[in-house]
């Protein structure tokens, strides 16, 4: 007796896997990276073009065949709809990877011996970090870690950076190269580049948080505070370095003692002005916005307890307005440290000596000695002052 197949109703659906949206985007630039860019150029020192390789042409074919596992592993969990703790740890063991991959492609390609030889990260390289960089901040932003996790994080990442540039993994690799040779005056022009944009924040806070309650309370002078400091903000950086020198020149010339303090029309003065100059919208324009969005209520009721207009300034308007004035803190930091690489072009020094220096003489690698450090400062610099502002913050709405 023949027996009727199941009809299709009776057959369970096996469900299609989910796929995640900037997941395939992840994916996508990930073989790009792999399989069309190249992964590292060799050059035979550190001004000629060099020559693109791709990863089985840059590394051992062991080691290239291990490399290409883990991007595709890292690019499956990409695209597949998994935990996103998941999707961090697959995401941040890819660029680990990447970067000792860079390592072992620079020891594997130099000649024993040759310190003339460069051997420097390409597009492919780039586009890989990039990617999975950002596979890393989606699963970040969907985790929501509260503060302390994020500095964790961070400390974490710093440690493992460090761990591969003192281990000697990076030794053969283009800019370490580079800083081999410029050591101290790497860390000299560090210490300039910090000096410019913490100094800047600092003068700015100062005087902008002040400024930031003369326009509270005087709502007529705030439009036209505000105005001003926005033409400031509207002029270019380059064109604001220019225009200082003359008048710095004039001062450090005809005001005694001026000059004996390093004023002069180029150099570290021109660029703390201009600095300090571009600080000021964002500091005075959430020192207003945030204390005009503290509820009345809330000042009702100080006043109701009998405070004075001291106290209740500053026991319950300014506690409130304080993560505003934090946020608008840490747009100037992140903004004065990427500015600050510009002064280097009025010899106000910091990293952008490197860049220019670097474009000046064709070098590539030179350059990245400048901007790597600069991006990495930045990058530092928002995570600190987001935690900031989410400790200083309502309970609930830290981490979020």
């Amino acid at each position: 007796m023949a027996v009727s197949p199941p009809s299709p109703a009776a057959v369970p659906a096996v469900p299609a896997p989910r796929l995640d949206r900037l997941g395939v985007i992840v994916a996508l630039l990930a073989m790009a990276g792999a399989g069309v860019l190249p992964f590292a150029a060799f050059k035979a020192n550190r001004i000629v073009p060099g020559d693109p390789l791709s990863i089985l042409g840059a590394l051992p074919s062991g080691q290239a065949v291990l490399l290409y596992g883990v991007i595709a592993a890292g690019a499956c969990v990409a695209v597949l709809r998994v935990r996103n703790l998941w999707r961090l740890a697959a995401g941040l063991c890819v660029i680990g990877a990447l970067a000792l991959m860079l390592g072992a492609a620079a020891s594997f390609l130099t000649p024993d011996g040759n310190r003339v030889a460069r051997v420097s990260p390409a597009a492919g390289f780039w586009l890989l970090v990039f990617a999975f960089a950002l596979m890393v901040a989606d699963a970040l932003a969907r985790l929501r870690p509260g503060p302390w996790t994020r500095l964790a994080l961070l400390v974490l990442i710093a440690s493992a950076g460090a761990a591969l540039l003192w281990g000697g993994v990076w030794g053969d690799v283009s800019i370490l190269r580079e800083y081999a040779s410029r050591g101290a005056a790497f860390w000299a022009e560090a210490r300039t580049h910090v000096v410019l944009s913490l100094g800047s924040l600092a003068a700015a806070a100062v005087v902008g948080v002040p400024l930031g309650l003369f326009c509270h309370r005087r709502r007529r002078l705030r439009i036209g505070v505000l105005n001003v400091l926005n033409v400031v903000q509207t002029v270019p950086s380059m064109a604001l370095f220019g225009l200082l020198i003359a008048p710095l020149a004039w001062v450090a010339a005809h005001v005694p003692g001026a000059a004996a303090l390093g004023v002069s029309g180029i150099g570290f003065a021109p660029a703390m002005v201009a600095l300090f100059g571009y600080s000021l919208l964002p500091i005075v324009a959430n020192t207003v916005a945030g204390l005009d969005a503290a509820p009345e209520t809330v000042r009702e009721a100080a006043r109701g307890m009998g405070m004075t207009p001291r106290q209740v300034l500053f026991g319950a308007e300014l506690p409130l307005a304080l993560p505003v004035i934090l946020t608008g803190i840490r747009i100037v930091l992140v903004q004065n440290i990427g500015l600050a690489t510009i002064a280097a072009l009025i010899g106000g020094g910091g990293f952008g000596v490197f860049v220019f220096q670097g474009i000046g003489q064709t070098a590539m690698d030179l350059v990245l000695l400048g901007a790597v450090p600069t991006v990495a400062l930045a990058i530092a610099a928002a995570v600190v002052l987001d935690a900031m502002v989410d400790l200083t913050g309502p309970r609930k709405a830290r981490g979020a």
